[in-house]
């Protein structure tokens, strides 16, 4: 590989050698400040580390995948296996390479709980509750990922969490969503009990096995953003935040946001400008999204996996930002993860919204789910693609006969004595019967084939660049 690469493994094998360890750190207890998270990324979780790792891979060689080894060492790991309750074990059955021929769904949380670094940001708050929650599905052949937000304020029965001090929760009928990470979580606000009260109610209310999840700081953004030069975006209207809110400011057209600016329009509910007037949260969704696929767009592009120290920076951004259960912290079974995604196309990454109905009691500020919301979470859980992500189906194809009539085929089973058609035989005459018996070589005309399906078009969301 190039000596620029090099270079940048060098500048940074001071603080591989300062960590002195060579594989995920572990916290069976809270006793670092919290790794956070914000659902705007699970791209960059799940697909967009993922592609940056395995674009630096190919193109790096043994010693990139070295030292990706250091780096994938920073990620904290959530133990949760014996904290979630109902779904069946998940325990890759072959450690070596977890993730094969299995469908992976990771879930990624959201918190407002605040760090000095977040408060920083976002302004001191009290308590933990998630942000908006995503599950991420990867579908067992690799053909497509599908993603689908869980409003925070959507009205849910919680079951009962396993709790920090070793007692349970008990279950809630008519509940926040969000509340499920503050339940877990208890006194102690212990990520790890918030992680798998979460993943206990998305499971018992989707009836979708999680394999996998990841926690990701709130201000882990800037640095992802910032490390591939900005992400751009064309907004069809200025975005100007309420000053009561913030100092977002954008104006209508192509912009190149930067790291912060990022973090302030992801964060962003009040204001004029791409539904910013109705302060919704399910409007800032819809916005996270146009985020996410643009960033996607730009972390898959030519200039940032072509670029070693650009793709370098991305990846250390965005896995210093992480905690996940130790089979997504691995080393070994993230690079298997990426090496599968290698052929993966930015329009066979769908983004699923589930269809919202006004909470009846709280019409303005809740929401519950509505009934083909089961269809979704159906499809994920029997790995079925999205619609306009189905597999084409092959249609047999066949030769014409060269002497002019039928097309040649096989005729399985073949008879004798009239019974049935010689196998293999050309029908004469375009299958006429000789001799008043059974025809001879007779078989069913083939069309030919088909011409396979088109893939599907990438649809760009309203403020993503065409």
């Amino acid at each position: 590989m190039s000596s620029e690469f090099h270079a940048v493994i060098r500048g940074r094998r001071s603080d591989a050698a300062e960590a002195g360890r060579t594989v995920p750190r572990h916290a069976s207890t809270f006793v670092r400040q919290p790794r956070h998270v914000r659902t705007w990324r699970p791209l960059l979780v799940a697909r967009t580390v993922a592609m940056s790792l395995v674009g630096v891979l190919v193109l790096s060689g043994t010693a990139t995948a070295t030292a990706y080894y250091g780096l994938l060492s920073k990620i904290d790991v959530q133990d949760v296996s014996g904290l979630v309750i109902g779904q069946a074990d998940m325990t890759p059955k072959d450690p070596s390479d977890p993730f094969k021929d299995m469908p992976v769904n990771i879930l990624v949380m959201g918190t407002d709980l605040r760090d000095e670094a977040n408060a920083a940001l976002a302004g001191e708050a009290d308590g933990m509750r998630s942000d908006t929650t995503m599950l991420v599905h990867i579908s067992a052949d690799r053909r497509w990922i599908e993603i689908v937000s869980l409003p925070r304020d959507s009205m849910v029965d919680l079951p009962a969490c396993n709790l920090p001090d070793g007692s349970m929760s008990r279950p809630r009928d008519y509940t926040m969503f969000n509340e499920a990470f503050s339940i877990g979580g208890g006194n102690e606000q212990d990520l790890t009990y918030a992680a798998a009260c979460t993943i206990t109610a998305v499971h018992d209310l989707t009836g979708v096995n999680i394999t996998n999840h990841a926690v990701v700081k709130m201000n882990g953004v800037i640095g992802v953003v910032d490390a591939i030069g900005g992400v751009k975006m064309c907004f069809p209207e200025a975005v100007i935040e309420d000053r009561d809110y913030g100092n977002l400011n954008l104006p209508a057209g192509e912009h190149v946001l930067t790291g912060n600016e990022a973090i302030g329009f992801l964060r962003a509910r009040h204001g004029k400008g791409m539904g910013l007037e109705q302060g919704s949260d399910l409007t800032r969704i819809t916005r996270q999204q146009a985020f996410m696929n643009a960033a996607m767009r730009q972390i898959l592009s030519a200039q940032t996996l072509a670029d070693p120290a650009k793709a370098y920076g991305l990846v250390e951004a965005a896995l210093s930002s992480l905690s996940a259960d130790p089979t997504l912290a691995d080393p070994g079974a993230m690079v298997g993860l990426a090496w599968s995604l290698r052929n993966m196309k930015t329009a066979d990454v769908v983004m699923t919204e589930l269809e919202l109905l006004p909470d009846p009691k709280n019409p303005t500020a809740r929401v519950v789910w509505a009934p083909s919301a089961d269809e979704v979470w159906e499809r994920i859980a029997s790995d079925t693609p999205p619609p306009g992500h189905e597999a084409p189906v092959p249609t047999p194809s066949a030769s014409l006969d060269p002497s002019g009539g039928g097309a040649v085929g096989t005729t399985p089973d073949a008879g004798t004595g009239g019974e049935a058609a010689t196998g293999g035989e050309a029908a004469t005459g375009g299958g006429a019967a000789t001799g008043g018996g059974a025809a001879t070589g007779t078989t069913e005309t083939v069309a030919p084939a088909a011409p396979a399906a088109s893939p599907s078009p990438e649809v760009l969301l309203e403020g993503v660049c065409g």
